[in-house]
């Protein structure tokens, strides 16, 4: 838990000693776990940072978490939560997590879909869906972790109904209470309890009706325990703000009405089945699942449609940056009852399993693929990936440098040129003798110079109509002082179409995605001319972050296809 009471963080009004800055610069220097602290927030009220993040996850890592602090001094490690035998004990934590996680939906599945059914769905969940990171290098999220909740749901749940007891109710309320604790969204689990063997039928309503009525003594047990679970969060709540409820996520929200659900299932920044393309097997299983298990049906469709629409309703539908879109992980341990009926109706017609087989071997290696450049390879560049990008390194291990600009466009000129023709061309001698102009030049005498305190460029303009060109080609001659990798920090190269004051198109080029400190490199980029009305393009060098860049021979040519 962190506290800070002093103007050495922040100017404040109190002035107690605020401990909290120096520990966490400490850690940001000697480990990096995050690019700066952004955890927690100072609360206005208190003046005490408070955790961004529900309590969930530190009631699970707990166990492992006091056998590393155990051990880590005698071990000649610090004791101070983030040293390798931390590290070592929340990974085997994350592994064996994940094992009981795949347990439990086996267990579940088997005795409904048969051995083969089951087998080939696990199989799928970990080779061929972003599970897999999310058990593997990502296992220390949150995920993998709600995944083994929810398949310990699956098996609570129906054997609730079969025989009612104490038992079995109270498990069910703490297992909705750990995973709320875990992220709030997830109280769209307690529909899995409370909707299943449900259908639309008037008979079955009133035969759930009077279930209750003679066990509803269960139901409040169930609430309670789940309540004592979730209480964890308001006292630390008060204890650390004095306020009994707290919004963590500040300007962080949902969208109700505008979920940003076509981008978030199907968009090649991070979309969910452009990602995991065989989970769309899981989604068509619900057909066989209606005929082969009709009590999960419902509570699992239901639960599903639900769950897809609060996860694209949240704002920040990237979820910082994730290989796929991370936020439907933990759903899978409920896909799997759909997708387990999908493949043992595949299994019993022999062409069909044929093709899917080999779809499935794809997609399969298609995942690892994605998993291994999301981590060794580096050619996936989570959060930031555009279409063109995607088409140019799909399955491939090794590409060309400059294929990185792809990551700013969705336009990639691959065919040959007609009618090229020089537009506009801005060597920047004009600038010699000015604070703009960088020495030693790139070439020739000057060359433009953006740093903080030159943060921009004269915007060129350059007049232009549609139907003069099919495609304008972008390039420059650039070097800068430092690496940079955070994209918001990139210096941009600005090229936008305009008709008067309204920007038509405009493109953004990060040339800092592929410059290395100190050498001089030319890049090329390329932008389709819109067939809107435009008047005129205009060009613009924006500085951002810390690096000095320099510019030189900068050019627009025109072209046709």
């Amino acid at each position: 838990m962190f506290r800070a009471t002093t103007s050495t963080c922040r100017p404040r009004s109190f002035t107690t000693t605020c401990r909290t800055c120096a520990f966490t610069s400490r850690l940001l220097r000697d480990y990096a776990p995050t690019p700066d602290f952004q955890q927690a927030f100072l609360h206005p009220g208190s003046g005490h940072y408070v955790m961004k993040y529900t309590a969930g996850m530190a009631l699970q890592y707990l166990p492992f978490f006091v056998v590393a602090h155990a051990v880590a001094a005698s071990l000649g490690y610090p004791s101070d939560g983030f040293s390798p035998p931390y590290q070592l004990a929340l990974l085997l934590a994350s592994v064996l997590v994940a094992a009981i996680g795949l347990g439990l939906v086996r267990r579940a599945l088997l005795p409904r879909f048969g051995e083969w059914p089951t087998a080939l769905t696990l199989l799928i969940l970990v080779l061929g869906t972003n599970y897999l990171n999310y058990a593997g290098p990502g296992g220390a999220m949150t995920h993998s972790w709600l995944f083994a909740w929810y398949a310990g749901l699956l098996l609570l749940t129906p054997a609730f109904y079969r025989q009612p007891t104490w038992g079995r109710a109270l498990a069910i309320g703490d297992t909705v209470g750990i995973m709320v604790l875990t992220r709030p969204t997830e109280i769209l689990a307690v529909l899995i309890p409370l909707l299943w063997g449900l259908r639309p039928a008037a008979s079955v309503v009133r035969e759930r009706l009077a279930f209750w009525r003679q066990h509803w003594p269960l139901a409040l047990g169930a609430a309670l325990a789940g309540a004592v679970v979730l209480s964890i969060q308001p006292l630390y709540w008060h204890y650390v703000s004095g306020d009994w409820v707290v919004y963590s996520y500040q300007n962080q929200g949902f969208s109700w009405l505008r979920p940003h659900l076509w981008v978030g299932i199907f968009s090649f920044k991070s979309g969910w089945l452009v990602y995991s393309p065989l989970l769309v097997v899981a989604l068509v299983g619900f057909i066989g699942l209606r005929r082969q298990q009709p009590a999960a049906f419902w509570p699992c469709l239901v639960f599903i449609i639900l769950f897809i629409y609060v996860t694209f309703a949240w704002d920040e539908w990237l979820y910082g940056g994730s290989l796929g879109i991370r936020a439907m992980v933990q759903s899978y341990a409920v896909l799997a009852w759909p997708m387990a009926a999908a493949h043992r109706w595949l299994l019993a017609r022999r062409p069909w399993l044929l093709a899917y087989l080999g779809l499935a071997a794809v997609g399969c290696y298609y995942n690892v693929w994605l998993t291994y450049q999301a981590h060794g390879g580096g050619l996936l560049v989570v959060g930031q990936m555009s279409r063109s990008y995607w088409w140019r390194v799909l399955g491939r291990y090794e590409v060309p440098a400059e294929t990185r600009l792809l990551l700013d466009t969705d336009y990639d000129f691959t065919g040959t040129p007609r009618h090229h023709r020089l537009l506009w061309q801005q060597d920047f001698e004009a600038a010699a003798g000015s604070a703009d102009c960088a020495q030693p030049a790139l070439q020739g005498q000057c060359s433009l110079l953006l740093d903080a305190a030159h943060p921009r460029s004269p915007e060129y303009t350059i007049p232009a109509r549609p139907g003069q060109f099919e495609w304008v080609q972008g390039s420059a001659v650039a070097s800068t002082t430092a690496t940079e990798r955070t994209e918001g920090q990139m210096t941009q190269f600005v090229v936008r179409f305009c008709q008067g004051p309204r920007v038509v198109r405009e493109r953004t080029v990060h040339f800092q995605r592929v410059l290395e400190p100190n050498w001089t490199q030319e890049m090329s980029f390329y932008i389709k001319a819109p067939r809107e009305e435009f008047d005129h393009i205009t060009v613009v060098f924006v500085h951002h972050g810390r690096a000095a860049v320099q510019f030189d021979n900068a050019r627009l040519a025109a072209f046709d296809e």
